[in-house]
């Protein structure tokens, strides 16, 4: 009689054994068939999109009234090319829309300003209940 390995127990009756490698052969061959599939199904489709362009006007208009609000690092605000304090805002904003009909503010940041205060500037011309618009192209410090 063999022993444990021979897979017979002591009275000669064979006992069922599970053989692990096979299984996990069989497993790895159905990821590897499962994935190929899924991969061959997903067949990527684009539309093509004519994007307009954006032309920016060579004369500013001089009846255009709008503010430049930008924003630097820290506490360092820009309005119109002034050097202010982020504490200014709401003064000169509560000034500025008594003084205009229609007062526009444009929000703007250069490569220092940090999200949290661009958003603080935005709810500041908001709370004055002005119209605020946000340009998302490059401006250096203080232009």
């Amino acid at each position: 009689m063999s022993g444990p390995s021979g897979g017979t127990s002591a009275n000669g009756v064979k006992k069922a054994r599970i053989d692990i490698i096979p299984l996990i052969d069989v497993i790895f061959f159905l990821l590897a068939t499962f994935v190929l599939f899924t991969l061959s199904l997903n067949k990527i489709q684009s539309v093509p999109v004519d994007l307009p362009q954006a032309t920016p006007s060579a004369k500013p208009n001089p009846e255009d009234e709008s503010v430049v609000v930008q924003v630097s690092d820290g506490a360092t605000v820009y309005w119109n090319k002034e050097l202010i304090s982020f504490a200014d805002i709401p003064a000169r904003l509560i000034s500025y829309k008594a003084s205009v009909a229609a007062p526009r503010v444009l929000v703007t940041g250069d490569d220092k300003a940090k999200y949290g205060a661009m958003v603080n500037a935005l709810d500041e011309v908001r709370k004055a209940g002005i119209q605020v618009s946000i340009e998302t192209a490059y401006r250096p410090t203080g232009r």
